[in-house]
């Protein structure tokens, strides 16, 4: 496993941040790590690149314990933290030699990443010059420079415009299939679009890990219905894979079911065997943002 993380707890004061928190994250993998704001997402990181150490448990990145093995874990992973620190007087193919120098990786080095990251018409400019897009686009760069096995990206996506955002997840998304990803982001539809798998964590503890293709499985399906008459709600409860039935207005019910099949033909027969007129049906499959609210929500 490229990154394994076994019962870590970390409180500040008297607030637990994490609480007994353990996954792991094999090679190769591309994972969206989601939670509200306060979670615990950014202090899992942080420990993760050994920035600071936890209360309890251990955490193991490339084969080394994070807090045995600092240089050795900080050598082997490319960390773009949340608020993405630069040197904004530094022109942006200085600030990245300054960053080869560090990690003593050879110059040619730096054109690649440019070009990977979109830089190359902004490479002359200073930093502090930059859009917030472009940003973020050298801090992957910096990230992404000595070719770490790990990727550790904390919001890596803030302030880019539609057409940057499609090609930084092409990017991401491309890097890894040789690499593992942790990817924190508020963004559904970008995990959605670039991760394998997601682990949702609230209040510092996970509430879900699984696969992206295992939750498309298990997608209960929604369906709002306006019927003619009232409708009394035990009526609707008796029907087939029913989980729950909310009256949202007048004559609108929605339905929702415990199973992926259409149910819309159990709909339009209950309908008829009860002498009821359908005006309006609607279908709601729940997704991962849905999915997150519940799971979030207090």
């Amino acid at each position: 496993m490229s990154i394994e993380v076994h019962k870590i707890s970390k409180n500040y004061n008297n607030q637990k941040a994490l609480n007994n928190i353990s996954f792991s994250i094999k090679k190769g993998e591309i994972v969206g790590f989601l939670g509200p704001n306060g979670a615990g997402k950014s202090t899992m990181m942080k420990i993760l690149t050994s920035y600071i150490t936890a209360n309890e448990g251990n955490a193991v990145v490339n084969g080394f314990d994070v807090l045995k093995y600092k240089q050795d874990v900080q050598k082997s992973i490319g960390y773009l933290p949340e608020h993405n620190p630069l040197y904004p007087e530094m022109y942006v193919k200085e600030y990245l030699h300054f960053n080869a120098d560090v990690y003593k990786v050879p110059k040619s080095r730096i054109d690649e990443v440019i070009t990977l990251t979109g830089l190359t018409s902004e490479s002359h400019k200073k930093i502090g010059q930059l859009s917030k897009g472009y940003r973020q686009r050298v801090g992957l760069a910096t990230a992404l420079l000595h070719n770490p096995d790990v990727l550790i990206l904390d919001e890596p996506t803030t302030g880019l415009d539609p057409n940057q955002l499609s090609e930084i997840r092409a990017l991401i998304k491309n890097t890894g299939k040789e690499k593992t990803v942790l990817l924190s982001t508020h963004i559904m539809q970008e995990v959605e679009a670039i991760c394998d798998r997601v682990i949702i964590i609230n209040k510092g503890k996970i509430v879900a890990d699984k696969k992206l293709t295992a939750l498309r499985e298990d997608q209960k399906q929604i369906i709002e219905v306006e019927f003619d008459y009232r409708v009394e709600e035990v009526l609707l409860k008796g029907l087939p894979n029913i989980e729950k039935v909310t009256n949202i207005i007048g004559f609108v019910y929605e339905l929702t079911f415990d199973t992926s099949k259409d149910m819309r033909p159990v709909v339009f027969d209950f309908a008829h065997d009860n002498g009821l007129k359908i005006l309006h049906l609607n279908t709601k499959n729940k997704n991962l943002e849905t999915l997150f609210k519940e799971l979030t929500s207090n």
